[in-house]
């Protein structure tokens, strides 16, 4: 998003919310912001890492896969 499109964001803002409500607003966004971020930038665990193996192990097993074919198609 451009530089001027989040200042006219932001002059909406102060310009129809009340103080109390761009508080709730602002740590809203602040704690989404964070949980972004841990979330990128965490590392998966081994643990995370055998579970997804064994999920696809599981479904391929199963059929529950798409030959490279189908990917490409989509």
């Amino acid at each position: 998003m451009s530089t001027s499109a989040l200042t006219g964001l932001l002059d909406y803002l102060h310009s129809t919310l009340s103080p109390s409500n761009m508080r709730w607003v602002g740590e809203h966004l602040i704690e989404f912001a964070k949980k972004e971020e841990r979330e990128q930038l965490r590392p998966y665990t081994m643990q995370e890492i055998d579970d997804m193996l064994d999920e696809a192990e599981a479904a391929f097993e199963t059929g529950d896969y798409q030959t490279n074919d189908e990917t490409f198609h989509h």
